[in-house]
Parts: structure tokens; sequence; C-alpha cells
């Protein structure tokens, strides 16, 4: 992001930050682009940053039978197909280490959680609309990647995964989890990080607030901000808790619905197995291998006691469960 051009940075401004330019993107390309939804069995990748959600997608990605919006669709994320045919960017295929310092590299073709950008723009339409417009969005990717199928890693459709089941009742439901401790201190790390980028590099911020970001950084908005016990979001507690009520909350809501899947991120980093049983979850006729990596730090904080012995039940039992 702090090495955007001034152009790019306009150029960014000029077509996320207003809701009348996002709206006549979309509405433009979907006159004048015959979308394509051949099939419901897409894949939904949610739940909170920094478990795992980037490097599964792209694992499940590099099989290549999805499409996902990717780093060359933006900053037109609404509407790929118009972009494609008036872009002059090159495409930039040389490998490079993201913002978050994490060690996953990405290029312009690789995938990212550009849908939230959709969520913003309608999320006041109705039902009936917003549906309608989804399942066009959805068409007009697969149209652009000549796909069949959808890809999605989006951490802030945790919050809707109801109205997506509704709008697309055939597709699976991938909701990783990590070991809270270590999860919450990543979160921790990279909430203060991007606050301090953001002090020198105004951009960010904007870029951040532009494509709905509000994870961790200076745009935070918790997932569960009502009746806490910790409020502090530069306390581990904080985030500790944002898990366990995330996490709980989900198992009590879909512990019983056949296509919602918890994965966990340690078992995929540590059992070549269960990363073939994925695969096999999803579909892909073909397995094949792909590196995981287990990120492990020392969590030197001051953590509430009753708080981590809730929050590590919940894990050792999500991790007991089977995954097909």
């Amino acid at each position: 992001m702090n090495n955007y051009s001034w152009l790019e940075q306009k150029l960014h401004k000029f077509a996320l930050s207003s809701q009348f330019m996002r709206e006549a993107t979309f509405d433009f390309e979907s006159r004048n682009i015959s979308s394509m939804s051949e099939t419901e069995d897409h894949i939904f990748i949610t739940g909170l940053a920094r478990a795992g959600t980037t490097i599964l997608l792209n694992a499940i990605y590099k099989s290549n039978i999805f499409a996902s919006i990717t780093y060359a669709d933006m900053p037109f994320v609404l509407a790929p197909n118009l972009w494609s045919k008036i872009t002059f960017k090159n495409k930039d295929l040389k490998l490079k280490e993201r913002a978050h310092g994490d060690g996953i590299k990405v290029s312009t073709d690789s995938p990212e959680a550009f849908e939230e950008v959709f969520w913003k723009t309608f999320a006041e339409e109705d039902y009936e609309e917003l549906e309608e417009k989804f399942r066009v969005y959805v068409g007009n990717i697969l149209r652009k990647y000549k796909k069949g199928r959808y890809l999605s890693k989006n951490n802030q459709n945790i919050k809707r995964v109801e109205l997506i089941n509704s709008i697309f009742s055939n597709s699976k439901i991938l909701i990783p989890f990590r070991e809270p401790i270590q999860h919450a201190y990543s979160l921790l790390t990279q909430h203060k990080k991007f606050i301090d980028i953001a002090k020198n590099d105004k951009f960010t911020s904007k870029y951040m607030k532009w494509i709905g970001h509000t994870e961790f950084g200076p745009n935070y908005i918790p997932i569960h901000n009502q009746n806490l016990n910790f409020y502090d979001d530069l306390e581990i507690n904080h985030w500790i808790e944002q898990w366990y009520l995330t996490y709980s909350n989900a198992f009590q809501s879909y512990k019983n619905k056949d296509n919602f899947h918890f994965i966990s991120y340690e078992k995929i980093c540590l059992n070549k197995d269960y990363w073939f049983q994925i695969q096999k979850l999803v579909k892909l006729e073909k397995p094949y291998d792909f590196e995981f990596r287990e990120s492990k730090k020392d969590t030197p904080c001051n953590i509430d006691t009753e708080l981590k012995e809730k929050a590590m039940s919940l894990y050792f039992y999500l991790n007991a469960l089977e995954l097909i």
C-alpha cells in the first residue's frame, strides 16, 4: 500500500471511496456483461482474521478450478470484466510479501478478500435485491476467469454466513480457527502494527476503510462490541474474548449444518492427511500437496485465567471435531 504511486492512490480513491461510483461500475458491468453461474457449489472461507484464512484460500485456489477476485482486479473489484478490458496495467507475477509481514507472498494473480467491497456497497438492500445482485456479482467473476465455481475469503462474512448460505445453499462454509492465545496475540500484534503504519502513511488507513478491512488496525470494529468484560483493544484479553465469542456463537449456530465445517489451523499445518481431507471435502478431484507452515510466537502477556480456560476448552472441543 505504501508503495502505490500518487496516480494509483487517486485511482483507488476514485473507484472505492464513493458509494455512487461503486454502484455505477457494478451496474454498468451487470448490464453489459453476460454473467455466468453454472453451479452453486462454491466455497466461502470466513472466521477471525489471522486464523489461516489466507493460506487456506491460496491452497484451494491452487487447484485452478475456482474463480476469485485477485489483486489484478483492484481497484474496480465490482467490475472485473470491464476493468480487464480497459486497464493498461501489466501483470506483476513477482511474489512479494504482503504488508502484514507474515511471510505470505502475493502477486497480481493472487486471490484476496476484496469481496467486502460488495457488501459495503449493497448491505442496505432488501433481501431479494441483495440476493440478485450477489448472484450477478459472483457470476461476473466466474465469467472473467472462465471457471464454474467461486472461492471467497472474507473474514467479515462470519457476521453474514446465514445470509450467504440462504443464497447459495449448496455451497460449503469453511470456518478456520486457531489456538486462542496464539490467535489473539497475532491479532493484537497486527492491530498495533497497522495503527503505527497509519500514523506515517495516511493512505493505508483510507485504503483499509475503502475495502472494509475493519478486523484490526486504525479502522477496527469488534465483531462483538456489547456486554464485554475486556474493551481495551490494546490488551490481549480483548482479543481472546473476541475469539471466544466469535467461535462459540458460530459453533452453537452451525454445529448441526452439514455444509458448515470448522477447520483447525494447527492440524492443517502439522497433518498432511488433514489437508487431503479438506481437498475431498471441497471436491478437488486431483489431490495435490501444499506447504503449510505453523506460526507460533512467545506470548508474554497478562492473560485472564478464567477467560483462558473457557477459550482453551472450546478450542480443544473444536479441534476434536471430525472434518468429514
